[in-house]
């Protein structure tokens, strides 16, 4: 049977080709999720405007600009598929040679820049997410917790503004020496802020538990330290995508380029999620957690109660029909009141 493949290519490149397809395939994958998700938010957002003010329209602002990025990213990054695939065929040395040497022109510059942007203002958001969650221990220590992650962040965009001005030099490329340092301390730095976020909101979401089991039982408590709650709160999922990424980009394995759309994309959607919880009023805040630690407020779904048959009562979580507010607590010897209050 003839052989109808690439014949002056080494097996070594057709697969960074290959990864390179696999990568612009998740890509608008991601890209998708992420619409559907800002529709939501959007929706959302919107809806709440006259109560919110002025930070519903911040938000919706916010994920505004990443959809016009994330569409941008994806935009850029299938134009360069097309360039190289169609377009540019017969380059020399084959589709692979032609990106490396073409890593000048505007659309490759641009999905640089819309890449290091998007991921400068995810990190912006889950460090204000963590900021927000401390300062239910009052301001100054808020400030204290979050100085050294905001120390790297202004270190990964200053790395990375670097990393993008290196690949996109003539003569460089995303894979050349320079870049590949800068690119991956970049992305380290960049982790350990997600990273070192993450451990901080887990630590105060503990604290937080440990408290309230104090006054409700160990199944209610298990409510406010939820897989559900820290995954979304402090975008973890990005971290183990970003971390495979990297481990893979700094040994130039060509699976770096399927990871780098998954840690992208997860990254994003990780952002919609927190903000989406945010427009739903069920992200946690200082008043979930309490303020100074003097008054436990905790935000709770409104409940229904009815009678389901004869021998059985139903607690209904879901309901919005019958709020509940009240203080039902006191911790013993403080005499701190721990309420319940159905707004999140």
């Amino acid at each position: 049977m003839s052989n109808y493949g690439p014949q002056d290519e080494d097996a070594y490149t057709i697969f960074l080709e290959k990864t390179f397809l696999a990568g612009d395939f998740v890509t608008g994958v991601g890209y998708g999720v992420q619409l559907v998700l800002y529709v939501i938010c959007a929706r959302y957002l919107w809806s709440q405007r006259q109560r919110r003010g002025r930070i519903s329209m911040f938000l919706l602002a916010y994920t505004t600009l990443l959809v016009l990025l994330e569409s941008t990213f994806a935009s850029v990054g299938a134009r360069t598929v097309e360039d190289m695939y169609i377009s540019n065929r017969n380059y020399p040395g084959g589709p692979w040679q032609y990106f490396l040497a073409t890593q000048y022109l505007p659309e490759n510059v641009i999905f640089y820049a819309s890449f290091f942007t998007l991921t400068f203002l995810s990190d912006l958001l889950v460090l204000w997410r963590c900021w927000v969650i401390w300062m239910a221990s009052g301001k100054i220590v808020a400030t204290a917790v979050v100085t050294f992650p905001t120390l790297l962040l202004l270190a990964s965009f200053a790395l990375g503004t670097i990393w993008t001005l290196q690949s996109s030099q003539p003569g460089l490329s995303l894979y050349s020496s320079a870049p590949i340092a800068f690119g991956t301390a970049y992305y380290i730095i960049s982790l350990s802020v997600n990273i070192t976020v993450t451990i901080l909101i887990i630590v105060r979401l503990v604290m937080h538990r440990r408290a309230i089991v104090q006054t409700l039982p160990e199944e209610h408590a298990k409510h406010y330290l939820s897989l559900a709650t820290v995954v979304i709160e402090s975008a973890a999922l990005y971290s183990v995508f970003a971390l495979i990424f990297i481990v893979s980009y700094a040994i130039n394995n060509p699976i770096n380029q399927i990871f780098l759309a998954v840690s992208s994309s997860c990254q994003q959607i990780a952002g919609y999620l927190i903000i989406l919880r945010l427009a739903q009023g069920r992200a946690w805040s200082p008043a979930t957690l309490g303020v100074n630690g003097t008054r436990m407020t905790e935000q709770l779904s409104t409940m229904r109660f009815g009678i389901a048959n004869e021998q059985s009562v139903t607690l209904d979580m879901e309901s919005q029909e019958t709020p509940v507010s009240t203080s039902l607590f006191k911790q013993s010897g403080t005499g701190t009141d721990v309420g319940l209050s159905e707004k999140y």
